[in-house]
């Protein structure tokens, strides 16, 4: 995975072992979240820090402030 501030669905799929179209219906859910906070999403691309204080990767430094 490379360090962009985005991900795209062969990303999450990577990172969770899964299908790229059940990371398609993560990425969904996620941006629907985002969008409910008045973020602005991107379609086929998913936050990364969102992403990984969502499912639990987050360290607590406190890396996700900017979400």
């Amino acid at each position: 995975m490379v360090n962009n501030k985005f991900m795209t669905a062969d990303d999450v799929a990577e990172e969770l072992g899964i299908s790229k179209s059940h990371a398609y219906k993560i990425m969904r859910e996620l941006n629907a979240e985002l969008r409910k906070m008045g973020k602005l999403t991107i379609a086929g691309k998913v936050n990364r820090n969102y992403f990984l204080k969502k499912l639990c990767f987050d360290d607590g430094g406190g890396t996700n402030a900017g979400i």
